[in-house]
């Protein structure tokens, strides 16, 4: 596998400074210690090996629109710290069910139509891992993201506090048996679920 495809749920400002970072450490030094930066080459992967495959959203400002400008689409604010080509990766409409809480109500406006095949544009991807960005408190959305990821056969990456790995005895058992791996319930707990660029 030459190159890592990922998919990200929710397009806030996490996924706004995760992709953002993907292209600003394209050509970081393996051998120097780079802040912001874990590890450049992390199991024979190099930060420019990850490749965006998909993104699903259901904010009208970026749904329609392409990854690398969905990034910078109101009602994100983190601070633009590099350019983001055009990625031909549409943000797909998403699933809503509790991703909208009481303090993006006001912000967020859903756009029209109906929910995508998730678990079908995953296999047309060709997508290996899905990274879960919803705002903190989309339970029953997540629970629902992630039965998708297990149709499309896609690792899970669960970047906020909903037990989802930690659940041992249901959804990491499916995972298990699916041979797929999963990490997170908020992917850096010692430090929260904004620390964006765990690569």
């Amino acid at each position: 596998m030459s190159k890592i495809n990922v998919a990200i749920i929710g397009v806030g400002n996490c996924a706004s400074s995760f992709v953002q970072g993907v292209h600003y450490y394209q050509e970081a030094d393996e051998s120097a210690d780079i802040p912001g930066l874990m590890h450049v080459n992390l199991g024979g992967y190099h930060t420019s090996d990850i490749n965006f495959t998909a993104a699903f959203d259901i904010d009208q400002n970026k749904v329609g629109k392409d990854l690398s400008e969905a990034i910078y689409a109101p009602p994100n604010n983190t601070y633009k710290f590099t350019e983001v080509p055009y990625m031909s990766v549409p943000v797909h409409r998403g699933m809503t069910h509790d991703g909208i809480g009481k303090y993006l109500s006001d912000v967020v406006r859903k756009a029209p139509g109906t929910t995508s095949d998730v678990a079908g544009i995953l296999r047309e991807t060709e997508t290996h891992i899905v990274v879960n960005y919803l705002p903190v408190g989309s339970e029953e959305a997540t629970r629902w993201y992630v039965e998708q990821v297990l149709q499309a056969g896609c690792a899970f990456v669960n970047c906020i506090p909903v037990f989802i790995a930690r659940n041992e005895g249901y959804w990491r058992k499916r995972f298990e048996e699916s041979n797929l791996p999963i990490i997170g319930d908020d992917i850096k707990s010692q430090v929260g679920a904004t620390s964006s660029i765990a690569f």
